[in-house]
């Protein structure tokens, strides 16, 4: 009965919640699996963003519930952000649930799922669903465990939990609290001793990655207290690129622009979610931002990394979305030209002020101006990828791809890189002649001294020598 397998829903904080949540458990004894057929346990980690996704998770939690009318000692268990969201509603909703566990309670699931298995081997009464829903302090420093049976070329590294921003389509403030940020010493020990592994990209997590500690810690040399964990991170040996997100608009100070100039190790990819290109539309958002004020950044970060890369968020058809403001933001995707954009269609949530707003867009309106920014982005990021064909370009070798015998790989503007390697080169940064693009991908060879020989088929004898 110790089995168990974790199934994501949604964002990076949610992967790495996830991966946590996975190493406390093998701590405590269990296994994880990679596949749910095999498990005797199933924890869904949820996603509140959009309606869609609380859907799939309801609609998981149902399917998996037949299972368990013939098995009845099979373990169901819903944590993060839907759960937050909706409580004890999905005990009434799910009657199949045997654990529901908040955003702020992930260390307690070993805990949890041992009781629940102890009164299954009659170590006592068979309780009702657990939940586990209360604010805890201190609860952004227990998501630091990381599996430890494999090398991480990547990792995630949770800063902080919580928003303050209160952007108007927004649940994540409801289901993640305020803003509540790690100690950078404590943070700075994670990166080392992933390094000490073998980690060589560390992107730093947080709803509002940019506005980390600005209530608890203080500026110095007029520096905000993300930069001065960045500044930190890049000293750390071993870790060759940082990456950050999700960041707000608000938080590019000049501090921050001119680290991506001083500080190496900090890639020259910007996540800067800009929602709309309407100014109207931004304060109905509550954004406190204007389309001048983002493209300044644009602007500033350009000026200071010529090649900089940009990926967005984009809202279509929030309420009152006129035909005339959609186009503001057609033209701002257009004038930005972005590498990579996440393009959502406005879902109602309840509890935000978004959703008593009246003049709701219709479906089939939201999935034509969806289809267009998709269009402006196949043409930007294929005019991007072909643009870089027969350069070279630094590649950290990430694994086999899903696929075929090429390995993949992502360049510092975390562009896709597909290319003959081998087993060894596995975490290693090397060199990538780029000689063909689609949009999604590059491809191309080794030009690295040294590493071709890596890839060449071993020599035959010839006739002569036979």
């Amino acid at each position: 009965m110790n089995r168990v397998y974790i199934k994501t829903y949604g964002c990076q904080m949610n992967e790495r919640d996830s991966e946590a949540v996975a190493a406390k458990l093998r701590a405590r004894g269990y296994s994880l699996v990679d596949n749910e057929f095999d498990a005797d346990v199933v924890l869904l980690n949820t996603c509140s963003v959009r309606d869609q996704a609380e859907q799939k998770a309801i609609g998981k939690t149902g399917y998996l519930g037949k299972r368990k009318r013939t098995n009845p000692d099979f373990i169901i268990g819903i944590m993060g952000c839907m759960a937050q969201n909706r409580g004890t509603e999905l005990v009434d909703k799910l009657p199949d649930l045997d654990l529901l566990v908040g955003t702020q309670k992930f260390h307690a699931i070993p805990d949890h799922l041992d009781n629940i298995i102890a009164t299954q081997n009659g170590l006592g009464p068979k309780p009702s669903t657990i939940v586990d829903l209360d604010e805890e302090e201190g609860s952004q420093n227990t998501i630091r465990e990381h599996l430890s049976d494999s090398r991480q070329v990547c990792a995630f590294v949770s800063i902080m939990q919580g928003c303050n921003m209160n952007c108007a389509f927004c649940i994540v403030p409801k289901t993640r609290g305020n803003e509540r940020c790690r100690p950078i010493e404590e943070i700075v020990d994670e990166v080392e001793e992933l390094a000490a592994r073998g980690t060589k990209e560390i992107t730093l997590l947080g709803q509002i990655v940019n506005s980390y500690g600005r209530r608890e810690i203080p500026f110095r040399n007029k520096k905000s207290p993300f930069v001065q964990l960045l500044e930190k991170v890049q000293e750390v040996k071993g870790i060759e690129r940082i990456r950050f997100t999700s960041p707000h608009p608000r938080g590019f100070k000049e501090d921050l622009v001119e680290a991506y100039r001083d500080l190496s190790k900090l890639c020259e990819y910007v996540h800067l979610p800009a929602q709309s290109g309407s100014n109207r539309m931004l304060k109905l958002m509550n954004r406190p931002y204007s389309r001048e004020r983002y493209l300044e950044i644009v602007d500033s970060l350009r000026t200071v990394v010529p090649g900089m890369y940009f990926s967005t968020d984009i809202i279509v058809g929030f309420p009152g979305e006129t035909d005339a403001e959609f186009e503001q933001t057609c033209d701002l995707f257009q004038e930005v030209s972005f590498d990579m954009a996440y393009i959502f269609k406005y879902s109602i949530r309840t509890g935000t002020p978004a959703a008593e707003m009246g003049d709701q867009i219709p479906q089939e309106v939201k999935e034509a101006r969806n289809h267009r920014l998709l269009g402006y982005l196949r043409d930007s990021s294929l005019s991007r990828n072909e643009s870089m064909v027969g350069s070279t370009q630094e590649v950290l070798i990430e694994g086999k791809a899903k696929r075929g015998e090429l390995y993949v790989g992502k360049t510092r503007g975390y562009r896709n890189c597909l290319v003959s390697a081998s087993d060894r080169l596995i975490g290693e940064l090397v060199q990538m002649k780029v000689n063909r693009a689609t949009q999604s991908s590059l491809y191309g060879d080794l030009v690295l001294s040294g590493v071709d020989e890596l890839n060449k088929p071993a020599p035959t004898l010839s006739n002569s020598l036979l």
